[in-house]
């Protein structure tokens, strides 16, 4: 019975199925985001990335 509801389901209904299931993952992974938690803050990530950065820039000059 479920293999002739899924012959059943046209192409547009499968393919909004996908992006309703897309869009709940992505409200989802907003909301985890807004909760916080998180294990690194967001000024260390931005500092190491600065620091990295820098560095990349110091080899350049200094080649």
């Amino acid at each position: 019975m479920d293999a002739e509801r899924e012959s059943e389901r046209s192409i547009e209904d499968v393919l909004w199925g996908r992006v309703e299931r897309r869009r709940a993952k992505i409200r989802a992974e907003i909301q985890r985001n807004r909760a916080g938690g998180h294990k690194v803050p967001t000024w260390v990530m931005a500092a190491v990335l600065g620091v990295i950065l820098a560095g990349w820039l110091w080899l350049i000059i200094t080649s």
